[in-house]
């Protein structure tokens, strides 16, 4: 790929994808230009990944061939006034921000601009994240393949509705977070059980990771592996028995439906 890839926003999110951008080879540091309101960020990205960083979105725009506005979604509104003009026609813009719609992203533009808008996760940094993809309906099917490439680049994207966009967010864009609590309690009952923490988190982590390469891999149902997992009478069964009647599953659904309702209230 041999585009300037732009970054409006410099932070966690952003700082993910360009690190898996690097990692995977598919862009060089010297096409990657990111902006920051702090001197803090800029000298962070420029330390970290050797990219162009600045602070003025309207050049960075200017620059790009391919831009992610990866601010938060109340900046939307400042940050589209700053760089509308600077845009050029054939830039393809990437927006990462919940609740900001494609109707809504082209309606603060005033023109027609090439738009994807994508919610990946922030295990792109590990080359392993999550991505949603849909476009506005002027984006070719070529255009909407480069982004396919640049997202496939750090883990798996999907193309999917935007109707499913919100849907997304509760199940791939927040739940690394879920994931992390789970290891976390799994690691403290180790630690518990006398198993020093550095190890526990370990033990903890890459069971977790093992067994969604299973789901990933063989295609088998979750439900299934977990069967083969559980002998009867065994400790397995034990631990999931335990965890039913302690509401796991509900739990999951009730905080992962909650975190799509607070997307569809944001847009």
């Amino acid at each position: 790929m041999n585009e300037t890839i732009g970054f409006i926003g410099g932070g966690n999110m952003a700082s993910a994808i360009i690190g898996g951008l690097l990692n995977s080879g598919l862009a060089k540091k010297e096409q990657i230009i990111a902006t920051a309101k702090t001197d803090k960020t800029l000298d962070s990205l420029k330390e970290r990944f050797g990219i162009t960083a600045i602070s003025d979105n309207a050049q960075a725009a200017q620059k790009s061939d391919i831009l992610f506005l990866a601010v938060k979604p109340y900046l939307f509104p400042e940050i589209i006034t700053q760089i509308k003009d600077c845009v050029h026609p054939n830039t393809l813009l990437i927006s990462i921000a919940a609740g900001q719609t494609i109707t809504g992203i082209l309606s603060a533009f005033g023109s027609d601009v090439k738009l994807v808008r994508a919610m990946p996760n922030t295990p792109a940094l590990v080359g392993e994240a999550m991505s949603a993809l849909c476009a506005a309906a002027n984006v070719t099917e070529e255009e909407l393949a480069k982004a396919v490439t640049i997202f496939n680049s750090f883990g798996k994207c999907e193309i999917i509705p935007e109707s499913m966009m919100d849907t997304v967010i509760g199940v791939s864009g927040s739940s690394p977070a879920y994931a992390y609590l789970f290891i976390e309690a799994m690691a403290d009952a180790a630690v518990a059980d006398g198993m020093p923490r550095a190890q526990a988190y370990k033990f903890a982590a890459q069971s977790v990771l093992g067994a969604a390469k299973m789901v990933l891999e063989t295609g088998t149902h979750p439900g299934a592996l977990k069967d083969a997992v559980c002998s009867p009478g065994g400790t397995t069964i034990e631990a999931v028995a335990v965890l039913e009647q302690h509401g796991l599953r509900n739990a999951v659904i009730c905080a992962q439906r909650a975190c799509v309702q607070k997307s569809r209230d944001m847009t």
